[in-house]
């Protein structure tokens, strides 16, 4: 049973939040609980709205961006957002299903992408501490600064979803797919 509450529809959320859910139902088709929860506070929801919108801008591409939420949230546990990454990975990023395990793993099958999942699981694990080596090996892969920056940020905005669902309870909405450490 979620321990912060979901408000039930877009009209029950704060009023300073119905816009942005709104727009959410638009983008999505649907209003996940995620972002219902989140809806609790209007500022909270504003800026992770203003963080992802500013991060589809940049220059790492959507597969990218999913493989690492599918890293970050295995490293964290968090199966709300395992579940809601293995169904975006799959549905808009076209990951197949062996792409994604090698995600959870810290990985890909894709050697650029390789390097951009090691490096952010490498972030997540050890709280940013990494060292040069790591720095050059993924500039080795062909990321440049503005790129690591924009992979850091995704892995702080990961951590985030991952904690804010797992503090929740967030009830899951997605086909369920738990982390294996949970298992």
């Amino acid at each position: 049973m979620p321990r912060i509450r979901t408000p039930e529809t877009i009209l029950t959320a704060p009023d300073a939040s119905q816009p942005m859910l709104k727009a959410v139902e638009k983008q999505l088709g649907v209003v996940p609980n995620l972002f219902r929860m989140v809806s609790n506070s209007p500022s909270a929801l504003e800026g992770y709205l203003g963080m992802s919108a500013a991060l589809s801008k940049g220059r790492l591409p959507a597969p990218t961006r999913e493989r690492i939420a599918l890293a970050v949230a295995e490293i964290n546990e968090c199966s709300y957002c395992l579940s809601a990454h293995t169904y975006l990975g799959k549905n808009l990023a076209h990951l197949d299903d062996a792409e994604m395990v090698a995600n959870r793993e810290g990985s890909s099958g894709d050697s650029k992408a390789a390097a951009a999942v090691r490096f952010a699981a490498k972030i997540a694990r050890e709280r940013g501490n990494v060292g040069d080596a790591d720095l050059e090996a993924v500039r080795q892969a062909g990321y440049d600064d503005a790129q690591i920056v924009e992979i850091v940020q995704h892995v702080a905005l990961n951590v985030w979803t991952n904690y804010i669902n797992k503090v929740a309870d967030t009830e899951v909405d997605f086909p369920v797919v738990q982390s294996r450490q949970a298992a």
